[in-house]
């Protein structure tokens, strides 16, 4: 009987455990279970004295190239201080495993578990020690290039648009405020002052679904699949964009933006260039996000995604947010 074809599948995690246990000479006894399917599918993994997270890449999403130098990035990260969860090698010395999933070759990867739990809300003391940890970050990584993506206004604002369109007629409000509002950063982007904005490897999405926190307080920072190269202002400006979407009362979300700032500028300064252009970057990673959960309807948002979503997200999030931060362009854009 011939298989049929697949464009996404989900490998079996008790299949996993063995190889896995093989592969990277774990004690007997290896437990593997799912723990989040998407983009990339995630397996914690468990032994009789630790945890990993086994990473499974989607078909044709990264490159060996692209995976091997977020391997480089969190190794010269750990290496210096920065709490991340980081890859493990194998008892071969390879970090990148080839598994031939049903759709193709997909890659894997060990990580070491991140010590903690995430959570939704935390103090401002876990702010500020996340403001901290992003600067060092940033400080580190200024003259560290990738071979990977460079963010630019076209990855940001105009790439995500095709996809969009699939899922929102042209016709409608919401379709229209994105493309007038697209011209509008497109503009501020193209007038900034490039030479007052650092430039370096960018997470792009440092947030509380992607730290753990332990009972210490101490944060460790994981999923750098997004990362590349770019305007680290970026980071800055997505943190806050989701202080936004997840604290709705403004004296509550101000006090953690000015914890998590705090922390930030303890050190090292924010540029008054880079101040200026938080809000309208913002703004942009919306652009940018709602491309991706567009362009990987397949496996990643196709349980949420349609139109009603995407109008929901532009009038409740994107439009809020706009209107709360750039009020002389939202006079020209109603």
């Amino acid at each position: 009987m011939n298989h049929f074809p697949v464009s996404n599948s989900q490998l079996s995690a008790a299949h996993l455990a063995p190889l896995l246990q093989s592969q990277y000479d774990l004690a007997p006894g290896v437990d593997c279970h799912l723990i989040k399917a998407g983009i990339n599918d995630t397996y914690q993994v468990t032994t009789a004295s630790d945890k990993y997270v086994f990473r499974v890449y989607s078909l044709n999403w990264r490159t060996p190239e692209e995976i091997q130098e977020e391997i480089r990035l969190l190794q010269h990260l750990k290496d210096h201080g920065i709490p991340v969860s980081s890859a493990v090698a194998d008892k071969n010395g390879h970090y990148l495993q080839t598994l031939n999933a049903p759709e193709g070759e997909r890659f894997g990867v060990l990580f070491t578990f991140a010590a903690g739990e995430k959570l939704h809300s935390y103090a401002d003391e876990i702010h500020f020690k996340t403001g901290a940890v992003m600067a060092r970050m940033h400080q580190l990584t200024q003259n560290f290039p990738l071979n990977r993506i460079t963010y630019t206004a076209t990855t940001l604002l105009e790439d995500p648009m095709p996809y969009i369109n699939k899922f929102l007629e042209a016709d409608t409000p919401e379709m229209a405020f994105m493309r007038s509002t697209q011209q509008y950063l497109l503009k501020e982007l193209l007038d900034a002052d490039t030479s007052a904005i650092r430039q370096g490897v960018v997470h792009m999405d440092i947030w509380f679904d992607n730290m753990n926190i332990n009972k210490q307080g101490d944060i460790t920072l994981f999923d750098f699949d997004f990362c590349g190269n770019g305007w680290q202002c970026l980071d800055i400006a997505y943190y806050i964009l989701q202080l936004h979407s997840v604290l709705r009362e403004m004296p509550e979300c101000q006090a953690k933006m000015d914890a998590f700032l705090d922390g930030y500028t303890s050190v090292m300064p924010i540029p008054s260039e880079e101040k200026r252009l938080l809000p309208v970057l913002g703004v942009c990673m919306y652009f940018f996000y709602l491309g991706i959960q567009c362009k990987r309807y397949d496996n990643w948002s196709n349980s949420f995604l349609n139109e009603a979503y995407l109008k929901r997200f532009i009038n409740v999030l994107v439009k809020r947010y706009y209107d709360l931060y750039l009020p002389a362009a939202s006079a020209v854009n109603p």
